[in-house]
């Protein structure tokens, strides 16, 4: 292979500058200052600071509201990685079957990406409002009588609902990108050695897709941490203050909400390491397990 040469060598750095701009000026910079704010009890109208040390941290992991949420956040991110990547497959699986009106029915699961997530959100404050709601409606035709006015659905469950509902077309382009880059040779020949579909496809299938659904994990919990913000943000407007929350909107709460930057640029700290650590322990443990071809 032909090696590039630059004559000039500050050509190659020149090139990397306007990204390298980019990532100082839009994270390295903010999480340097995160952590700077974070050993300070900042004045909400920028008057002064006061240097705490370690306080806010101890503050935020000894809060019971803190655990709170990072249980419902762990559970949050458990079910919408599940279903999500779940619910894909089994739709990727049945759409590399189809023989007739295949563009059909693919544009129908994958129109939902264009759903910016506040738009989402208010889809879900839409499904779920017990006044308005199709629901209601959808009960009754099943014979399910539904008192108006009672809400049956938890806000948690919804928002998982709707992160869920917005996530799967991603997960099924993904997974059916990777079901039609098998080798028909392959399937010929696992058809020819296993006569169950369901055995042929764990054995063969499943794990030729180990390096999507690797890379789908990482996405998925991305996803359910980080770009959940505009649905949850949207759908929790109008309810009470004790709702379930994410750590990242508690971030969001507490610091543009409730004043105290301190504890809020701790709180993304604690965040960062836990992001930190959770790319390790996939990339060092998880990646080990898959297989590429």
């Amino acid at each position: 292979m032909k090696k590039v040469q630059f004559q000039n060598r500050w050509i190659p750095y020149l090139l990397l500058l306007p990204q390298l701009s980019i990532v100082a000026v839009f994270f390295l910079w903010p999480a340097a200052e995160a952590v700077r704010a974070s050993f300070f009890l900042e004045d909400p109208f920028g008057f002064g600071s006061t240097f705490v040390g370690f306080d806010n941290f101890i503050d935020t992991v000894s809060s019971s509201d803190y655990l709170r949420v990072t249980r419902f956040t762990v559970v949050f991110t458990f079910f919408v990685t599940f279903f999500s990547l779940g619910l894909a497959l089994l739709l990727a699986v049945k759409a590399d079957k189809v023989l007739h009106g295949s563009s059909a029915y693919k544009t129908l699961l994958m129109w939902v990406y264009a759903v910016a997530p506040p738009v989402a959100g208010l889809i879900g404050i839409l499904l779920f409002d017990q006044h308005v709601g199709p629901i209601v409606d959808m009960a009754a035709l099943v014979g399910w009588k539904m008192q108006i006015g009672v809400n049956y659905f938890d806000t948690g469950m919804a928002m998982t609902m709707v992160a869920v509902w917005k996530q799967i077309p991603v997960n099924f382009i993904f997974f059916l990108s990777g079901l039609q880059g098998i080798s028909k040779s392959v399937q010929e020949a696992a058809a020819i050695d296993c006569r169950s579909g369901i055995r042929r496809f764990w054995t063969v299938t499943f794990p030729l897709l180990a390096p999507t659904g690797f890379f789908l994990l990482i996405i998925n919990i991305t996803y359910a941490f980080f770009d959940t913000f505009g649905i949850i943000d949207v759908m929790l407007k109008t309810q009470p203050g004790n709702d379930p929350i994410t750590l990242v909107y508690k971030v969001y709460q507490d610091g543009f909400r409730g004043n105290d930057l301190g504890g809020s640029s701790a709180q993304s700290v604690i965040l960062m390491l836990v992001v930190f650590v959770l790319t390790i322990v996939q990339f060092r443990l998880i990646e080990r397990r898959v297989h590429y071809t």
